[in-house]
């Protein structure tokens, strides 16, 4: 009887513990750690566990239990985020052959780079012309690199990006330098600036949507920077008699189309075009270069915006 009255005082307790910590906000109650203790003390009983113990603990509402910690396991990727592969410079077989024609690739890339280098610092000396010759073969070797990658078959992301970041050195900042250092002269200091600064922003911008936007085989959207880094260039070195703020808005025309979405003809179309079309300009440069020169830029500026307006009234 003593036996089964003290267990039933103990259950007593318990439930009572309960039902006050339901009443004043939920928190459960132990019991007093005398009755927790007896039983086990007197009867060496294992039915009062330190488990059973645990579950009846009081919790903290502010605190989230934590999940089990397991240091054997290793954490898995989430369900939506891909997993992180290796891109290889050279997609397809690594033979020595094609990697040979994949270094001459990015060979001429680096000379195109190398060669804005040089033209950066050879217009800081004041040679402005030799550093526009230096800006042609920049062109050269930009249109070199992407025509062998296609022939030679060893096209890859890496050499796209190489190719922009080159870009981005010989017709970002080496054209803008040299634009400067030939206006520097003839026109305020601060109009130079603004004007050099403007084709470095025009050209990073048309490199970063060239980089992202979808290709069109049959038009640039807005015009190249190569194609404007060449224009540039033979106006420094054919040295067109237009006074400097004549040439501060041509330079900030150039500028604008680059960023522009006027569709211009790409090399490739133009080249179709019928033989007595190029007949024109080759007689006109041995009459007069600088205004055939100005008359191609001009009408090759122009034809973006028709093109546009005859495309807007198909739709």
């Amino acid at each position: 009887m003593r036996r089964s009255g003290t267990l039933a005082r103990q259950v007593l307790l318990v439930r009572v513990g309960r039902r006050g910590a339901e009443l004043h906000g939920g928190t459960d109650m132990l019991p007093e750690p005398r009755y927790a203790d007896r039983p086990r003390r007197r009867y060496g009983l294992q039915r009062f566990d330190r488990a059973r113990i645990e579950t009846i603990a009081p919790i903290s509402p502010a605190v989230a239990p934590l999940p089990p910690v397991t240091h054997t396991s290793v954490p898995s990727p989430a369900p939506d985020e891909p997993a992180a592969t290796n891109v290889p410079l050279l997609p397809g077989a690594r033979t020595p052959a094609r990697r040979m024609k994949f270094a001459l690739v990015n060979a001429c890339t680096l000379a195109s780079l190398l060669l804005g280098i040089n033209a950066i610092f050879v217009a800081m000396h004041g040679n402005v012309r030799l550093a526009a010759f230096l800006l042609i073969a920049c062109v050269a070797f930009d249109g070199l690199d992407g025509a062998l990658a296609r022939k030679l078959g060893v096209s890859s992301p890496f050499g796209a990006q190489m190719d922009s970041l080159a870009d981005m050195c010989s017709f970002g900042l080496a054209a803008p330098v040299v634009v400067y250092a030939s206006l520097a002269g003839e026109v305020p200091t601060a109009a130079a600036a603004v004007a050099a600064a403007l084709v470095a922003a025009c050209a990073a911008i048309r490199l970063a949507r060239f980089n992202v936007s979808p290709s069109d085989g049959r038009f640039f959207s807005g015009v190249p920077t190569t194609m404007a880094a060449a224009v540039l260039a033979l106006m420094v070195v054919i040295g067109l008699p237009v006074p400097g703020a004549v040439q501060i808005a041509g330079v900030a025309l150039l500028a604008f189309t680059m960023v522009s979405s006027f569709p211009y003809a790409k090399l490739a179309r133009l080249v179709k075009l019928p033989p007595w079309v190029w007949l024109a300009p080759v007689i006109g440069a041995l009459i007069d270069v600088r205004l055939t020169f100005c008359l191609i830029v001009v009408g090759y500026l122009v034809s973006g915006p028709v093109l546009w307006l005859r495309q807007r009234r198909t739709i």
